[in-house]
Formats: structure tokens, C-alpha cells, sequence
């Protein structure tokens, strides 16, 4: 293969590699398909649609299909809880009892921003607060938990990660201190999707995104049901128009992820927006976990017998360290990198050192741990195209 970089950074022998490598993936029924997009400098070296919404192969994909991203949604809440503290609606040092007073007591009501924000809260790793609760209903959720869950330990002490509980207390507290009285819905959408112009992304299935919409398959992965009280069946919270839910809520389009991925990469700014200030991107893009593992992803790398991995949180993003670990980013990839992902599916990182963007939706969930293999080769292919 040449390394003979083009005129977008890339060695587009590689990213062709990376397109066939997803295609043979796609053609061994390891999942459906993919959409991604691969960036650098902003110029877009790879552009890709590959495969098909379902197992049966009826509906090819599209460039603007519509995916639940999962806990990809929690980068929007997280994002939006970052510029709430530039705007002086609330700080890292707050805690969450004093906006959310029924959830004080004991060690929770210790609990501050920056350990929702470092999954360091000392809460337990939930997917619900009440087994067999309906989790469309922001309002509900929240009582739920404050009524039902308690710290495990002291914040601070360990990296837990947080599938539900961190996230919905942030979106709680951007709706209590919202000016405007709105709904965490809207606050996304006037204050993020609107202002990027992400016009396919929502909390909850938008009603007119709904025959874009990419049902998830779970594959036999879903730890637990997601009820909604609207729409029937074990996961109707992710087809409910109307579920408002900041830690697994969201649907995108790889479109919309890229601009949200490209503003990030950018210090906070897209095309003359600003989300987030550069001292703000500096303080949350930031190794705050230090070389503390995360406890859902060691109890993984067990499971393969893997050497568990410093968990590498900042302020709402999973980053990049030294180490060469199973990752998710790949380990071509440069220390810092950072971003998020979503059960078994959905991926998008920055690399300021490559100046690259890699965002990628799939269709057909894979297993937490084939999920990490599959995104760490597909992330070392990419990196090795800017190499």
C-alpha cells in the first residue's frame, strides 16, 4: 500500500482498506451496516454507506438514516452541562442536591458536577432506578431515583461508569436552572442541535424523523428492557417520539454527529457558533480520572482475560492515554484523542494531534467487547490512513 498523503491528509489507499474491511464485516453477518465519515483538517477523506438497516437485508442504509445513538447522547448533555457552567448557571463544585434537593442525603448529597461529569460519583452502575419502570418520563425517572438509589461509596474513589443515573441527574439540573423553564427536549434542541445545524437530530424519535429511523437490533445485548408507557414492546423507549431520556435519549445521523464532532474539533466553534469556550474545551478534553480503571470496562477485560486499562474521563469525554490497551479509539490514535460512544454501535473521536474526526453508526449491536475489537481496528485502519 502507498502512504502517499492526498490533497484531505489521507492515504486514501488506507480508507479504501477501511471500506473493505467494514464491507467483509457486513457480508459475515457480524452486523448489518455502517454509515461513517472520516475527516481531517475538516476536509473529508471517506464519506461511506455500507450495508443495510436490518438482519434480513430489506432496507439498505442511507447516508441520513437515522440511528438511537445510545450513550452517545450523553455527549450532548454533558456538552450542554459545560456551557450551563460558562454561563454561570451552575460550576463544577455544585452539587446536585442543591438543584435537586429530595436527591440529598448521606453520601449523594455530596455529590458534585465534576463526579457526575468523571462517572466518580459513588452511585451504583444502574440501567434503571426501579426494575420494570417505564423510563420515558424525565420527571418519573428522576423521582424514581431519588426515592430508590443510594451511593455505594464516597464520590470520588472510583470510576463507576454511569449507563443512567449521572446523566439524568445533569439533565435534571439543565432543566431546573434553565431560564426559560423549558423541557430537557428543547434545551437540546434550541441550544445545540438548531445552533449546528443538526436538523435530523432529536431527543426522542421526532415524529418526522420516524421512516429515516434505524430500529436498533439488539442482537440478544440488551442488558435490561427499555420500557416506554406510550409505545409497546421491551425496548419502546427508543421508537417513542416523546421520551426524554439525557443519558441514552438521542437519534442522529452521521451528517449531524460529524458537526458536532467537527465543533468540538475545532475549540467549541462551527461555522461562526460558539458552544463552548477553548478554556472549557482544554478543561474537559483533560485526563481527570487519572490512571484509576473504569469498573464496568474491567470487569469486561476480564471476561477476555485483558489487562485492564486506566478509564481516561475528563470532563464528559472518554480521552486517550499513553497506555496500549483494548480501545475503542484504537492505539495508532494519539494520546488525547477523545469523544464518546454508544452501546455496541455507535462511535465518533477527535484526535487534535492528527486533526482527524471519525464518526460511525452501525446497525446490528455487537457485544461490549467484540464492539471494542471491531471500533479498535476500524480506529487503527483510520489513523493509519494520516499516518
Amino acid at each position: 500500500m502507498s502512504n502517499e498523503l492526498g490533497k484531505d491528509g489521507f492515504a486514501q489507499d488506507r480508507l479504501q482498506h477501511l471500506q473493505s474491511v467494514i464491507e467483509s464485516d457486513v457480508a459475515g453477518a457480524a452486523y448489518h451496516g455502517a454509515v461513517l465519515k472520516v475527516a481531517r483538517g475538516g476536509e473529508v477523506g471517506l464519506d461511506a454507506v455500507i450495508g443495510h438497516a436490518d438482519r434480513d437485508h430489506t432496507r439498505p442504509l442511507q447516508a441520513n438514516s437515522v440511528f438511537t445513538i445510545f450513550s452517545t447522547t450523553k455527549a450532548f448533555t454533558n456538552v450542554l452541562c459545560l456551557r450551563a457552567i460558562e454561563l454561570g448557571r451552575f460550576a463544577l463544585t455544585t452539587r446536585a442536591s442543591e438543584i435537586i434537593p429530595e436527591f440529598g442525603g448521606g453520601l449523594r448529597g455530596e455529590i458534585t458536577v465534576f463526579d457526575l461529569l468523571t462517572h466518580s460519583s459513588g452511585l451504583p452502575m444502574l440501567f434503571t432506578p426501579k426494575p420494570g419502570m417505564c423510563i420515558d418520563h424525565l420527571d418519573e425517572v428522576v423521582a424514581a431515583l431519588c426515592a430508590n438509589v443510594v451511593s455505594i461509596e464516597p464520590a470520588g474513589e472510583r470510576v463507576n461508569y454511569s449507563p443512567m443515573a449521572n446523566q439524568l441527574l445533569l439533565g435534571e439540573m439543565l432543566r431546573r436552572t434553565d431560564p426559560q423553564g423549558r423541557r430537557f427536549r428543547d434545551i437540546v434542541a434550541e441550544d445545540l442541535f438548531m445552533p449546528l445545524g443538526m436538523m435530523d437530530s432529536a431527543i426522542g424519535v421526532r415524529r418526522d424523523l420516524q421512516p429515516r429511523h434505524i430500529v436498533p437490533d439488539f442482537q440478544g445485548h440488551a442488558p435490561i428492557d427499555h420500557l416506554s408507557s406510550a409505545v409497546p414492546g421491551k425496548n419502546g423507549a427508543y421508537e417513542d417520539p416523546d421520551a426524554e431520556m439525557p443519558w441514552v435519549g438521542a437519534v442522529s445521523t452521521v451528517p449531524d454527529l460529524f458537526r458536532f464532532a467537527e465543533m468540538l474539533r475545532r475549540g467549541g466553534t462551527l461555522d461562526g457558533v460558539r458552544i463552548l469556550s477553548r478554556a472549557m474545551m482544554a478543561k474537559a478534553t483533560k485526563n481527570w480520572t487519572g490512571d484509576k480503571p473504569n469498573e464496568l470496562y474491567k470487569m469486561l477485560a476480564h471476561k477476555r482475560g485483558w489487562k485492564p486499562s486506566p478509564a481516561g474521563i475528563g470532563l464528559g469525554f472518554t480521552v486517550r492515554t499513553e497506555h496500549i490497551c483494548h480501545h475503542m479509539f484504537g492505539t495508532l490514535t494519539s494520546p488525547g484523542t477523545f469523544g464518546n460512544y454508544g452501546s455496541g454501535s455507535a462511535l465518533f473521536w477527535i484526535d487534535p494531534t492528527l486533526d482527524m474526526t471519525f464518526v460511525c453508526l452501525t446497525a446490528g449491536l455487537l457485544e461490549s467487547n467484540d464492539n471494542i475489537v471491531r471500533f479498535q481496528k476500524l480506529s487503527d485502519i483510520a489513523a493509519s490512513a494520516a499516518a
